[in-house]
């Protein structure tokens, strides 16, 4: 399939969601179904360097949350001045911050393999969470309102236009990431993660492509947290900083499968749907627990994911 039909047909299926959720018109289906479309995107950007290079992110929270205090900076700007940039060029802005720091932190650690590049993005995880506790303008460790309005011309309720936002990042997301798999640029990737001194043996520039994804996964992270503060209407680095958002990025991956962009997607519809229903009917306590046991159990039993688990099944029927 082409990708201008993907991307079609990908707008259609959104579309259609969009418009089934209003014929519902339960709002709280907006709330819910837009935390299970940001970790939709947020899975996504951490498979562009984790599932196809190969090098694990720890620091995932690190990049949404300069998506999220970007927006808040930038709110607080227009307080001052008496206008207020709209919420898709946050966006916009949020991608570019988060991509410039995945450039810097790309530069600085991609010479690193393995558990130590795994520990320096967690330590840039721990930085940029002490500068913003101690950044005065967007909060500090006091957090910062952003009250959104109530409603919205055309579409109604605020949530349904945030709702439609991440809608779009979604799309557009799954078009990137579904591109790059299919690009010689996937293919670079792919041998990078498959035997790195060998692909520079080869003549790969390696570094670069690396850099080309810390760049593209970071800005992913920085758009799916740019419309977070008005989401939540209150942040504090608590929440922007939330371990949830670090171990679900790198969990959601995992259980739909990392070779692919699809596995992120269903990863993340379904993981996220399960705490979305378990913070209703038991706890949100209980969802990183129950996240942690179902990780722990596809990496033993499945370790390509559902998708993989699904290829190898297929594969297996095809064969006389």
């Amino acid at each position: 399939m082409k990708a201008p039909t993907f991307l079609l047909i990908l707008t259609a299926v959104a579309a259609a969601l969009f418009m089934a959720f209003r014929l519902v018109g339960n709002d709280y289906l907006f709330f819910a179904g837009y935390t299970v479309l940001q970790y939709v995107v947020i899975a996504t950007a951490w498979n562009i360097l984790g599932g196809y290079c190969g090098y694990v992110n720890f620091g995932s929270a690190g990049f949404f949350a300069v998506g999220v205090y970007s927006t808040v900076f930038f709110h607080n700007i227009g307080q001052m001045v008496d206008f207020q940039l709209p919420i898709p060029v946050l966006i916009v802005i949020g991608g570019i911050m988060s991509g410039l720091l995945g450039l810097g932190m790309g530069y600085l650690t991609l010479r690193l393999r393995g558990v130590f590049f795994a520990i320096a993005t967690l330590a840039l995880l721990v930085v940029i969470e002490t500068f913003v506790v101690n950044w005065s303008f967007v909060g500090g460790s006091r957090g910062a309102y952003i009250i959104p309005p109530s409603e919205i011309p055309i579409l109604g309720a605020f949530i349904q236009y945030l709702f439609l936002l991440m809608l779009i990042l979604v799309v557009l997301s799954l078009a990137a990431a579904r591109t790059i798999e299919r690009s010689r640029l996937g293919i670079g990737f792919a041998t990078i993660r498959d035997d790195e001194l060998a692909a520079e043996a080869s003549g790969v520039p390696t570094l670069r492509l690396k850099l080309i994804a810390t760049v593209v996964s970071g800005a992913l992270f920085g758009m799916a947290g740019a419309p977070f503060p008005y989401y939540i209407g209150y942040v504090e680095p608590n929440s922007a900083f939330n371990l949830a958002y670090s171990v679900n990025a790198i969990a959601m991956p995992m259980i739909g499968g990392t070779m692919t962009w699809v596995g992120p997607m269903v990863g993340a519809l379904l993981l996220s749907t399960l705490q979305q229903v378990i913070t209703v009917t038991i706890s949100s306590a209980a969802n990183l627990l129950i996240t942690g046991l179902l990780l722990i159990g596809f990496v033993i039993l499945a370790p390509k994911g559902l998708v993989g688990l699904w290829q190898s099944l297929t594969a297996g029927r095809k064969q006389p």
